[in-house]
């Protein structure tokens, strides 16, 4: 099925975009104008579902910050205890392995300033100096104006969606209309984006569309009871060296859920858009091998559904919000991803371009100073399709956080410690990078020369003439601190 026949399909159906993209007003708990709660799932799998949780007894109504789980009983006569799909916020406690869902409907809704839109470079992360997990407050008060102070003009936040398992680097979401709780409040991230608009400072969400945790009683899988719900069934939906979900792009309630969840970050924080992680991994089947064969763009291992849902991501959301940014995370080069629809590309504003902090680290990891291919580098950074926008940066958190180490620890390492206050120029992490590398390992060998030519000299001098106060030994260790130190 096309783009084309899935709009149709929207058009007979007699529903908008915007209506098609606002299930998240429709699923999961309500509340309803009368102040009551009313509770819309789908789990088509499933013969019932029902809502358990700390209620108030006299009025049976839900407080905020109350716990509540879903209770679906299963064609087989089981129970089964789940977080909803469509939850908004989760918590854990110490005690506990999996997050609780829990409920947050603030009578008092902060309310999020109209967002203005910069397009420039990238900052990732939420990190702490402190032995502990940084917070949406720490981010706002301490970074953000950093940030601003260095010129930059947009931040990525990675690891927002919900996700149990923290060392996935939020690559494996189990929540996704959940902020992740670890960091704070929905209200904290809500104040933190409003903070980065008022400094001309543009937020792009990480969004993981392209599988899910396999996470059961805090995620999507076997919700209604089946491994088909929002997945492909069998061996189709896993992802075997992810240990992950597949979604089924085909299916119309997964669309609207994925649609749903774009629209639900865009209403509610006001992102001013989103880079979309691994798309490659959401139109090519798990376990394909890839060479850039122009026959493997469009072979039978390309999932067709998933490449019609990127084009419908990608259509409603610059219809509904024009100045909406999407990036593109690839590393396949399909052909047509940051074309337009109209002409029949996949609509992407622009493509990451991943083999340019690959390629860094690789010459800084297998190759000399004196030996860079310059050749090989300019064509790495220049290797891209005619007429595509595209964004490229020197490092990425694959090679920083994911076993290896920075650009700025493969040019200093260790002497980063000891000689800190030599790192007075901030290109060292810039592309000039060769350049210092360059200089600093000429200046290392005129230092050991040095050293060596000293330590040359004590050895043929006379034991009493090595350090018995002489001027010839004050001398020797002056030069010997000096060349240490210019290491």
């Amino acid at each position: 099925m096309n783009l084309f026949s899935r709009l149709v399909q929207l058009g007979e159906a007699e529903i908008i975009f915007d209506c098609f993209t606002l299930s998240y007003r429709s699923f999961g708990i309500q509340r309803r104008s009368d102040n009551g709660l009313v509770l819309r799932e789908w789990a088509p799998g499933a013969e019932a579902v029902f809502l358990t949780g700390d209620f108030r007894r006299r009025h049976l109504l839900l407080e905020q910050g109350r716990r509540h789980l879903l209770v679906v009983l299963t064609k087989t006569g089981e129970y089964l205890f789940w977080t909803s799909p469509w939850a908004k916020y989760v918590t854990k406690t110490f005690d506990s392995v999996t997050y609780d869902w829990t409920h947050w409907d603030p009578l008092q809704r902060y309310q999020v300033s109209k967002s203005g839109l910069i397009s420039g470079p990238f900052l990732s992360r939420i990190s702490s100096p402190e032995e502990k997990i940084a917070s949406y407050k720490n981010f706002t008060r301490d970074v953000l104006p950093r940030i601003k102070d260095l010129g930059y003009n947009c931040v990525q936040l990675m690891a927002i969606m919900e996700h149990a398992y923290y060392a996935s680097f939020g690559y494996q979401v189990t929540n996704f209309f959940a902020a992740s709780s670890r960091f704070g409040t929905p209200d904290d991230l809500k104040h933190l984006v409003d903070t980065a608009h008022s400094m001309g400072i543009t937020v792009l969400l990480d969004v993981v569309h392209s599988h899910a945790s396999s996470n059961t009683e805090d995620g999507l899988n076997y919700f209604d009871g089946t491994d088909s719900c929002f997945f492909h069934g069998g061996s189709r939906g896993n992802h075997s060296l992810w240990g992950s979900r597949l979604f089924n792009y085909s299916s119309w309630e997964v669309v609207w859920f994925l649609l749903s969840n774009l629209c639900w970050w865009k209403e509610e924080y006001h992102f001013d858009g989103f880079r979309f992680d691994h798309s490659q991994m959401i139109w090519f089947c798990p376990g394909k091998s890839f060479s850039g064969n122009y026959s493997e763009y469009f072979g039978m291992h390309v999932d067709e559904d998933a490449l019609v849902y990127l084009m419908l991501a990608n259509h409603i959301l610059h219809k509904l919000y024009p100045q909406c940014i999407t990036v593109a995370e690839d590393v396949s080069g399909m052909p047509g991803l940051c074309r337009s629809i109209e002409e029949g590309g996949l609509g992407f504003d622009y493509r990451l371009s991943m083999a340019v902090p690959d390629k860094w680290i690789q010459v800084l990891k297998e190759v000399g100073a004196e030996d860079w291919d310059l050749k090989n580098i300019v064509h790495t950074l220049t290797n891209k399709r005619r007429g595509e926008a595209s964004i490229t940066y020197a490092e990425s958190h694959d090679q920083a956080l994911v076993g290896d180490k920075s650009l700025a620890f493969w040019l200093m390492d260790k002497d980063m410690y000891t000689n800190i206050l030599l790192a007075t120029s901030t290109s060292w992490v810039s592309l000039l990078g060769n350049q210092f590398l360059a200089y600093s390992e000429r200046k290392k060998r005129k230092v050991r020369l040095r050293l060596e030519t000293v330590k040359a000299r004590r050895q043929t001098a006379a034991p009493s003439d090595r350090w018995q106060g002489s001027r010839l030994a004050s001398v020797e260790r002056e030069q010997i601190v000096q060349a240490k130190e210019s290491i």
